[in-house]
């Protein structure tokens, strides 16, 4: 099997809350990560804004380090893992593009979000 760079990250993260892993990623939970996933988040979008795709590009890989994070202390505490994560966004995807993965015909764009948030909102009320 191929190793791929997502694999390999997996593994940094794995390490880095293990036993000889780094002392203060080990003690982080969801909630003393929230202020980075905002921070992250809004230093992303300024440099969307600025246009500059290279720090487009290094912003998502901190938005993906925070995702990483929390998954892999969701991991630690045997609730989900980034597999999971990556499974229910999947499901997510393809449930709502029902004019790409299913038979449902659109002829707009408008159309496609009208229908998103009704699937959206079937999904909420079935929850």
């Amino acid at each position: 099997m191929k190793k791929t760079k997502f694999i390999e990250l997996k593994q940094v993260f794995k390490t880095l809350l293990g036993p000889k892993g780094c002392p203060w990623d080990k003690k982080q939970t969801h909630e003393s990560l929230l202020k980075y996933l905002r921070e992250e988040s809004r230093e992303f979008a300024e440099a969307v804004k600025s246009g500059n795709v290279h720090h487009m590009q290094e912003e998502l890989g901190d938005v993906l380090l925070q995702v990483m994070l929390h998954a892999e202390i969701a991991s630690k505490n045997n609730e989900f893992d980034i597999e999971d994560v990556i499974d229910v966004l999947v499901k997510k995807l393809k449930r709502r593009h029902p004019h790409v993965f299913g038979n449902t015909k659109v002829k707009s764009s408008a159309q496609v979000v009208r229908n998103w948030n009704k699937i959206k909102q079937q999904e909420k009320a079935a929850a």
